[in-house]
């Protein structure tokens, strides 16, 4: 095992600056995965679960939205409720029991709600409820990116170390291209932030600016021009 007293955000940005492996790349058409932008986890003002590491996060995950409107691809948004006796939350609900846990994220309340900054068009993107880390767990994701014939995931969201981890794994393991915009996943800490972004990168996806998804999806709508 390598040993180090650099930082992780240290060793992320090392990484990014010295590519030492060939990207996945983009393929033809991709969703976008908005995974759980939703107060509990965005509203630093208002809960102590809630983190941001850039502040232009959901600034960008809108504008990604928009663009992914205008080329007719799916948009899909994510965020976690349990019912009042937490019995769908597992045994993932069963190591805390306060106000801030997990499994008190209860339908309807307002931590479950997304972000008021977000612009949801919900007469044509997809919500879905998750009980679990990965967004692919236990809902319909599968077989919307089948419907719509994708082969690349970009996916936003949080946590960095959880479910963006979580669903970037599993859609990799699926077999699609798997894309994180660097801006637009946030987490509690930038050990654990930037520590996944790491092992992301070098495994399971192609973390990147975001300037650089919304370029690529800018020329894919002039190529359907």
């Amino acid at each position: 095992m390598i040993t180090s007293d650099k930082t992780a955000k240290e060793i992320f940005f090392e990484v990014m600056d010295n590519p030492q492996r060939v990207p996945f790349g983009f393929g033809e058409k991709a969703v976008l995965v908005n995974v759980d932008p939703q107060k509990a986890y965005t509203r630093t003002d208002l809960y102590k679960t809630a983190y941001e590491t850039d502040p232009k996060q959901l600034d960008y995950t809108n504008q990604l939205a928009e663009r992914f409107r205008t080329l007719g691809w799916p948009v899909v948004w994510t965020h976690v409720a349990f019912l009042d006796s937490a019995e769908d939350a597992g045994v993932w609900g069963t190591r805390t029991d306060t106000p801030d846990s997990l499994q008190n994220i209860k339908y309807g309340s307002e931590r479950s709600e997304f972000d008021d900054r977000l612009n949801i068009d919900k007469e044509r993107d997809v919500i879905y409820t998750k009980r679990m880390p990965s967004a692919f767990f236990e809902t319909p994701l599968q077989s919307l990116l089948v419907w719509h014939k994708v082969d690349t995931v970009i996916i936003t969201g949080g946590s960095t170390s959880g479910c963006i981890r979580a669903t970037a794994v599993e859609s990799l393991s699926r077999g699609y291209r798997t894309i994180v915009p660097e801006e637009c996943v946030a987490d509690k800490h930038e050990s654990y932030h930037y520590a996944n972004l790491t092992d992301l990168h070098l495994k399971y996806a192609d973390v990147m600016k975001v300037a650089e998804v919304l370029s690529w999806l800018d020329g894919q709508a002039k190529s359907a021009e």
